[in-house]
């Protein structure tokens, strides 16, 4: 389910972080399901628990999950995040990517058709275009 880079120089806690960000985002994991535990985490991933802690405490300030005492880490309501700051930093990104896009040669509608594959990936997958 998660695969870590232990070779890239992205830190491993930022790596995991980024990987259950993206879980949750394409709701692989549902609001309020149980994240596993982190030593179960740890001993899966063959890695250091103190990783997967500060990676689940990272997830907690952005707002992604929510630990409850004794019992463990649940994904937040993705609905209740305040995300401003990370979809201006995505926008920012996403120009950057675009310009380089259209550098590199690609189209107006190449770019659209994109957009509208990753919409439908997001809504389930059909790819069927009218």
């Amino acid at each position: 389910m998660i695969e870590l880079d232990l070779r890239s120089r992205q830190p491993i806690y930022e790596q995991l972080v980024e990987k259950l960000k993206q879980l949750i985002i394409h709701r692989v994991l549902k609001q309020d399901e149980k994240l596993p535990s982190v030593r179960a985490l740890a001993q899966q991933l063959s890695i250091n628990p103190n990783t997967i802690q500060k990676a689940y405490r990272e997830l907690e300030a952005q707002g992604y999950i929510y630990s409850v005492k004794g019992k463990g880490s649940f994904v937040n309501n993705m609905e209740e995040i305040d995300n401003q700051s990370d979809v201006r930093r995505l926008k920012e990104q996403l120009r950057k990517l675009i310009s380089e896009a259209i550098f590199l040669g690609l189209t107006k509608q190449e770019l659209m058709s994109l957009i509208q594959e990753s919409v439908e990936d997001q809504n389930g997958g059909d790819h069927n275009h009218d």
